[in-house]
C-alpha cells in the first residue's frame, strides 16, 4: 500500500515539475511541420532573378536559337511542372495545402476545367507574343492587366466603378498607348496576340475570385492542380498550330547527342556497319533539327522547365513574407530591370516617349495593387 501511494506522489510531482517548465504532454501524433521563412530581403532578389530569367530564357529559346514554337515550350513546362510538384509532394512539406483542397468531379468541371482553359490560353498568347514584339514592350502591354481585370468586373456586375478606379484606369491606358506610340519595332499582330492573353490572364483571376472563393492556394499548390490538366489541354492544341515539328526537332537533337557520343566512344569501331547505320540516322535528324533551331538540346529544354519550376517554388516563399506594399514595389521593380535588362542584352531601344507613358501606368498599377481594385 505504501508503495503504491509513493509511486502516485511521484507521479504527481513529475506532472507537476513538467507543467513548471512548461513542457508539453506526451502525444503520440507527430506534430505539423512548418513551412521555413525566409526575409523580404533574401527572397525578393531571388524571385526577380528567376522571374526575369525565365522570360529571358523564354526570348532567347524563340528568337536567339530560332526555336519558334511557344506552344510546345509551354506544353513541355507544364508537363515537368506536373511532375515536379508531385515529387515534391512526396518528399517535402510544401504541397501539405493541396490536402485542404477537395477536388470533386463537380468541382473539377464547374471551376478547374474551365480555369485550366483560360490559364492555356494566356500562357499560349503571351508566349506567342515574344515572336512578334520585344522583350521591353510586351513588358509593358502587361501592365493593361488589371484594367481589363476592372471592366470584366464592371461587365458583369461583380463590381461597382469608382471615381479612384476610374483614375487608374485612366492613368494606366494612358500610359500603356503612350508607350504604344513610341515603341520603334510596333506590330499589329504582336500586339492583338498580347491583348488576347492579357484577356485570357484577366477573365482567369476573376474566375479564381468567384469560383474559388474562400479556398486557399498558394502558387505551388494551384500549380499542382493546374498544371497536368493545362498540359492536356495544350497537347491537344499542338497538332493544329505546330503539327510535329518541334517534337521531330528535338528527337533530331537527342539522337544527334546520342550519335555524337557513340561516335567519340567508338572511334575505333567504324567497321561496325550498324554503329555506322546509326550514326548516319543520328546525324541526319541531328542536321535536320540545327536547320530549323540551332543548338536545341535536352540540356537547354531540362534547364529551362527547371527554370520555370523554381520560379514558382520562390513564390510561394515570396507570398508570405512580406506586405502588399512591399511585393507591389518588388514587382515593379523587377518590370523596371526586366525592361532595362533585355534593352542591355538585344540592343533593344526605349525612347523617353515610351519610358515616361510606361512610368505613369507604373503608378496607376501601383494605386490598383494599394486599394485592392476597390
Amino acid at each position: 500500500m505504501e508503495k503504491r501511494e509513493l509511486e502516485k506522489l511521484a507521479s504527481v510531482e513529475l506532472t507537476e515539475v513538467r507543467q513548471s517548465r512548461d513542457l508539453p504532454a506526451p502525444a503520440t501524433a507527430q506534430q505539423p511541420r512548418t513551412r521555413a521563412k525566409f526575409s523580404a530581403a533574401a527572397i525578393i532578389p531571388v524571385w526577380i532573378v528567376l522571374s526575369s530569367g525565365v522570360i529571358i530564357y523564354n526570348n532567347y529559346i524563340y528568337n536567339t536559337l530560332n526555336f519558334k514554337f511557344p506552344v510546345f515550350l509551354v506544353t513541355w513546362h507544364l508537363t515537368f511542372a506536373a511532375i515536379g510538384t508531385r515529387v515534391l509532394q512526396r518528399t517535402t512539406h510544401l504541397l501539405d495545402g493541396a490536402k485542404d483542397v477537395p477536388v470533386s468531379k463537380d468541382m473539377f468541371f464547374r471551376s478547374i476545367l474551365p480555369i485550366g482553359l483560360l490559364f492555356s490560353g494566356s500562357l499560349i498568347l503571351s508566349n506567342t507574343a515574344y515572336l512578334h514584339l520585344s522583350v521591353a514592350y510586351i513588358q509593358m502591354l502587361k501592365a493593361f492587366t488589371p484594367v481589363a481585370i476592372l471592366l470584366i468586373t464592371w461587365a458583369t456586375r461583380i463590381s461597382e466603378p469608382s471615381r479612384k478606379l476610374l483614375l487608374i484606369v485612366f492613368m494606366i491606358s494612358s500610359g500603356v498607348a503612350v508607350a504604344s506610340k513610341g515603341e520603334r519595332w510596333f506590330s499589329w499582330i504582336g500586339f492583338f496576340i498580347q491583348a488576347g492573353g492579357v484577356g485570357f490572364e484577366a477573365t482567369r483571376l476573376v474566375l479564381i475570385q468567384t469560383l474559388l472563393h474562400g479556398l486557399k492556394m498558394d502558387p505551388l499548390v494551384s500549380l499542382h492542380l493546374y498544371a497536368p490538366v493545362c498540359a492536356l489541354i495544350n497537347l491537344c492544341v499542338i497538332p493544329f498550330t505546330e503539327g510535329l515539328e518541334p517534337l521531330r526537332i528535338v528527337w533530331g537533337s537527342i539522337i544527334g547527342s546520342y550519335s555524337h557520343a557513340m561516335s567519340a566512344v567508338s572511334a575505333n569501331a567504324a567497321s561496325n556497319a550498324t554503329a555506322s547505320i546509326v550514326g548516319a540516322s543520328g546525324e541526319l535528324l541531328a542536321t535536320i533539327g540545327e536547320e530549323a533551331a540551332p543548338h536545341i538540346t535536352p540540356f537547354l529544354l531540362l534547364t529551362n522547365a527547371l527554370l520555370a519550376f523554381l520560379l514558382n517554388i520562390a513564390a510561394v516563399f515570396l507570398v508570405g513574407a512580406g506586405s502588399g506594399l512591399v511585393l507591389t514595389l518588388a514587382g515593379v521593380l523587377k518590370d523596371v530591370l526586366l525592361v532595362a535588362g533585355s534593352v542591355v542584352i538585344w540592343g533593344g531601344e526605349v525612347g523617353v516617349m515610351q519610358a515616361s507613358g510606361y512610368s505613369i501606368a507604373l503608378c496607376g498599377l501601383v494605386m490598383f495593387k494599394l486599394t485592392g481594385g476597390k
